[in-house]
């Protein structure tokens, strides 16, 4: 069954555009709530975490009413960051947790990500079943059973409290100046009370939301600002954070941007020498640098790649046993600590290392040299599919052709946006050039002519 609603990470788009309507929302609570709500024999709970988006305030409302509806009690957190909606849902012995959140995007999106009971994101099963009680309509709870809702003071307390237990016991930032740039977002109060009471000196940028500067220069998506601030403060290094704190973006001493990939080459080498690395594997996704791949295998780590998000990284952490996985974009997975991305945790781990080998952040970055990427997106009409057109077809086929073995191709539609991107990675950078190029403009042509 083709998906509606739901994408990579749940429903998102534009704020008050199909379907992130507060009508669709209220649809979506309602039949989200009669799924989990399938013994009448109990109390039904379901907890709800959002971003700073101003657009915030009317899906929590909407979702609300919808849960509230089905009979579901809903207990409001507020600004968490997702990882957190991820560790209280089965804490709080919640049946579902929703995070409102368009992660990375501009404030004038928005988005619904959904925890099962486990705190785990959900399969594609579950959704497709959602979506069909979307579709068919759902039966609301007699009057006496309908949901009660309230506000959860402690939520984001029992957040940072777990977050520094995920940071090595006896272990402290004493003497270490830290830039943690918030994106004006979910983590704008947890970051720096974590980082500050570990006993860094704390240096906040994105700390000011107004509901519409979430990501608005600032962030994993625009470190700059964050590279800045570490210069001219003379920090030791600087952790990036997106609008929903789930991915991170480590900067060093120099102001230089490590991605990912590099922080999951340290993670994991260091987890395979401690015998902490479970099956000696890292999890990634297809858009994982190949220099990441080369460089693990010289380690006698193996990296098995799933499809873009990292929702289907966790379940193939899952599936096999693994315990560290995540995204060249910052989204990193620790299965001991947490039960999705934390951008915030992971920044941890990166500190804690340079604690325990006193080497600058400047060292422990450039973990391997990556082969020349190159990404670039077309954004086209979500009605058509210029990617079926021959033209487009044809310069695939030739780019493949050209790159033989020695480079990969990566061309797909964004799970969160109209978009196409093109990703190609080759040791010659001329080539690499030429060949996204060429199939960018025949993205664009076959798109304008649809």
């Amino acid at each position: 069954m083709a998906r509606k609603y739901f994408g990579t990470d749940g429903v998102r788009g534009r704020a008050n555009q199909y379907p992130m309507t507060a009508e669709i929302a209220l649809r979506i609570g309602a039949a989200a709530g009669q799924y989990f709500r399938n013994d009448n024999t109990k109390v039904h709970r379901v907890v709800i975490g959002k971003d700073t988006r101003l657009s915030g305030y009317m899906f929590e409302n909407a979702l609300t009413a919808g849960l509230t509806s089905a009979g579901m009690n809903v207990l409001l957190l507020g600004p968490v960051p997702t990882p957190a909606v991820g560790l209280l849902t089965p804490s709080m012995r919640a049946d579902l947790g929703i995070m409102i959140s368009a992660s990375h995007n501009p404030h004038e999106d928005n988005g619904i990500k959904f925890f099962g009971p486990d705190g785990f994101k959900l399969s594609d099963h579950v959704e497709a079943e959602i979506e069909l009680l979307i579709e068919n309509g759902v039966a609301p709870a007699p009057v006496e059973a309908i949901g009660r809702a309230q506000r959860i003071d402690d939520g984001l307390f029992r957040y940072v409290e777990r977050v520094k237990s995920s940071f090595p016991n006896g272990m402290r930032l004493d003497g270490m100046k830290v830039v943690i740039d918030c994106a004006n977002g979910a983590a704008y109060r947890a970051a720096p009370e974590v980082l500050w009471e570990l006993g860094a000196e704390v240096i906040a940028v994105g700390i000011s939301p107004n509901g519409i500067n979430i990501n608005d220069k600032c962030g994993s998506t625009a470190p700059q600002t964050a590279a800045e601030t570490v210069v001219s403060h003379g920090a030791d290094v600087g952790i990036c954070l997106d609008g929903d704190a789930d991915r991170v973006i480590i900067i060093d001493e120099t102001g230089a941007v490590a991605e990912g990939d590099q922080l999951m080459a340290l993670m994991a080498t260091r987890w395979a020498r401690n015998r902490q690395l479970r099956g000696d594997t890292l999890v990634s996704t297809v858009m994982s640098n190949l220099g990441l791949e080369r460089y693990l295998g010289e380690h006698g780590i193996a990296l098995e790649r799933t499809a873009v998000g990292d929702r289907y990284v966790v379940e193939r952490m899952r599936e096999g046993g693994f315990n560290l996985g995540g995204e060249q974009s910052g989204h990193i997975v620790m299965s001991d600590y947490s039960t999705t991305g934390d951008g915030l945790m992971a920044g941890l781990q990166f500190l804690a290392e340079i604690v325990r080998t006193g080497t600058p952040a400047s060292q422990l970055i450039n973990v391997f040299d990556p082969v020349p990427q190159l990404l670039k997106n077309v954004r086209f009409t979500p009605s058509e599919d210029p990617l079926n057109a021959p033209k487009v077809q044809q310069e695939i086929s030739a780019a493949e052709a050209a790159l033989g073995d020695t480079g990969r191709l990566l061309i797909r539609k964004s799970g969160t946006e109209p978009l196409i991107r093109v990703m190609a990675e080759c040791e010659d950078q001329a080539l690499l050039i030429e060949t996204v190029d060429s199939i960018c403009a025949a993205v664009e042509s076959a798109s304008a002519a649809a």
